[in-house]
């Protein structure tokens, strides 16, 4: 599959980072971010297996959790040589630093599209713009976040008035109360010393990989790994016709590697249950594959059995229900539509 960066500062591609690569050629430093999170894991598991041997992965290869990275342990190892003779690579999945009070108006909306999709990226994204904001979460629990004049919220999240707050706000703090979140310490003394370590070298062989969701490209740590290693840029894709050529083109790689096809029935009841979506529409195809075992041709059938239903679907269930006086077949559907993330102020 080929990936066009769209980020101007630097131009570059996979189909451009991949050849070189393969000749060797590698960056101390790399940086995968944008809203397509499919495409950045796909473009990441692609780099890892041209830059490290399947054999020297288990010693060589570190996968860390941005979110609990601990920066100085990092900068440690990134000046270590590697445990076996040959390149070591170090990745940090949805990295924190490069976020800024500057983006927090894209940062809320993110958090308010996550919690209907993905409630631990919200959770995590909302701490985060707390710690930017300088707020505490002890603070606004319990209606403490109804002390936030409009003025006060429109200054931390420029071209927001917040006047709707109360349809989110609180259920978001909620959550993050119930799952025994804590403030995470400042991330600009842990930017500056990532940034010494870039700028000074790394060793030979040692090579650092960050992905991220946000990113603000006016922070220095942004500067200086688009002058030390290579940027590329993965924007939500908005054509649908770019869109599903994507989607074809991963599902054409995942198929074959699978040794299996798809009916033209099957593909049109994915996009009906996904919306062609990259992602969803990946991680249905993987369930699909599993499911089908040995069979070799993925049917409609199959994704009727394997993909639940939509929000559609499952209104109209709710909808035929309360019209048929269905009680039980009612409460059933509503069950599903909060399990599927539409709550009572959708």
């Amino acid at each position: 599959m080929e990936y066009r960066s769209s980020d101007t500062d630097t131009g570059n591609s996979l189909k451009e980072v991949l050849p070189d690569l393969k000749k060797g050629k590698l960056f101390p430093c790399y940086l995968l971010y944008g809203e397509e999170e499919f495409l950045i894991k796909d473009a990441l598991d692609k780099m890892i297996a041209l830059i490290l041997p399947e054999r020297d992965k288990d010693l060589n290869l570190f996968l860390l959790d941005g979110e609990h990275v601990d920066i100085e342990g990092l900068c440690r190892s990134l000046l270590m040589p590697p445990l076996l003779a040959g390149k070591k690579v170090i990745v940090i999945r949805n990295t924190r630093i490069f976020l800024s009070a500057g983006i927090s108006p894209e940062l809320i909306r993110n958090i308010r599209d996550q919690m209907d999709s993905d409630l631990d990226r919200a959770a995590k994204d909302f701490m985060h713009f707390l710690r930017m904001m300088g707020w505490s979460l002890d603070d606004l629990k319990d209606g403490g976040w109804k002390k936030i004049s409009d003025n006060e919220w429109q200054k931390a999240v420029a071209g927001d008035g917040g006047r709707d707050r109360e349809t989110w706000l609180p259920g978001m703090i909620d959550i993050c109360v119930n799952r025994g979140l804590k403030e995470t310490p400042a991330a600009m003394a842990e930017a500056e010393l990532l940034m010494d370590i870039l700028k000074g070298g790394l060793p030979e062989g040692n090579h650092l990989i960050l992905t991220a969701n946000t990113v603000d490209r006016r922070k220095k740590i942004f500067k200086v790994i688009s002058e030390t290693g290579k940027v590329l840029h993965f924007p939500q894709i908005k054509v649908e016709n770019r869109k599903r050529q994507i989607l074809m083109d991963a599902v054409k790689d995942l198929l074959t590697e699978a040794g299996k096809t798809i009916t033209p029935g099957a593909w049109a009841a994915i996009g009906k249950k996904t919306g062609f979506d990259v992602g969803n529409s990946m991680e249905a195809i993987e369930k699909l594959i599993t499911y089908t075992g040995e069979k070799l041709t993925i049917e409609e059938d199959d994704v009727g059995e394997v993909i639940g239903k939509t929000k559609e679907d499952t209104i109209f269930d709710l909808t035929a229900a309360l019209t048929e006086k269905n009680l039980h077949r009612a409460l059933s559907s509503l069950k599903d539509l909060f399990d599927q993330g539409i709550h009572g102020q959708d």
